[in-house]
């Protein structure tokens, strides 16, 4: 039902729409300040989509803060909202104060005026690395306020700002059935592969990337309703022998040669209204 109602207002939004008013994404999804009304529905690909009904995660609560509260990205589907205020809890359980969250989605997804790639279909959000030390901050302390990393200055090792805590929150989020992955810094995948002496199945869903040591990316899998593109599950296995490659690779970098650009690659940023899925145009037509 919710399919057939979001692909039928598509198509008449398209129809509305002259050929030639075909503005970059971007732009559309980046002015919205609300989101649109009518059942939570993601949209598309998590690099190129949007959604319909999200809702805002509150700037404070009694175990997280949103982060960056100028940016108005703390809106979501509302699964992600509501594991996200869990994982605080389980944060709190693991001896924090709570999370410092930092980046889900625009009011409406869709492609953002700068940073990221993804975080368009309502189902990815950042969380802080650094523990927090208030829950009462302003919203200037938010702006001006930044996370530490949890690796040394060569990206090889583990810096003192890791603890314990770091490993059991992304271990309770891994073991979320929402969860589809997590992204964060090869030297915690291989620091945390290490340090499981138990079940080892959750590490699957940590995946190694770079640029994220100063927070960790949450994903979750589609949710039931929505009409996503679905993203490639993890490889089997636990991923504990590709992040140590990770590692050997900073160390010793001539040990592979980088893959040639690809030619057709273009950021997200760069794309047409028209080259979203088609219901993002209702999304974006709709109060």
């Amino acid at each position: 039902m919710i399919r057939r109602f979001l692909t039928a207002a598509a198509i008449l939004a398209g129809l509305a729409m002259p050929a030639s008013a075909d503005p970059l994404a971007k732009d559309v999804f980046g002015s919205f300040r609300s989101a649109s009304q009518g059942p939570a529905v993601s949209v598309g690909y998590y690099s190129r989509g949007c959604g319909q009904g999200f809702v805002q995660l509150p700037e404070s609560g009694p175990s997280w803060q949103a982060m960056r509260l100028s940016r108005n990205r703390n809106w979501g589907h509302p699964e992600l909202v509501n594991f996200l205020i869990g994982l605080s809890r389980a944060a709190q359980q693991a001896g924090w104060g709570g999370l410092y969250i930092g980046d889900l989605s625009q009011p409406r997804g869709g492609p953002m005026i700068s940073g990221h790639a993804s975080h368009q279909s309502g189902l990815d959000a950042d969380v802080w690395m650094l523990p927090p030390s208030s829950l009462n901050l302003s919203p200037q302390q938010r702006e001006s306020l930044s996370s530490v990393s949890i690796t040394d200055g060569r990206g090889v090792a583990l810096s003192g700002n890791w603890n314990a805590g770091h490993m059991a929150i992304m271990r309770a989020a891994a073991r979320d059935r929402r969860v589809e992955r997590i992204l964060v810094d090869p030297v915690a995948k291989v620091a945390m592969c290490r340090m499981e002496q138990g079940d080892r199945s959750w590490l699957r869903k940590i995946r190694p990337i770079n640029n994220h040591d100063y927070h960790f990316h949450v994903r979750l899998s589609c949710p039931r309703g929505s009409i996503c593109d679905r993203q490639d599950p993890p490889p089997p296995g636990d991923g504990c022998a590709e992040a140590a490659e990770w590692i050997r690779n900073r160390i010793d970098p001539g040990r592979v040669r980088p893959a040639p650009p690809d030619p057709d690659y273009r950021h997200p940023r760069t794309y047409r209204l028209s080259e979203l899925p088609a219901q993002c145009r209702s999304v974006a037509a709709a109060r």
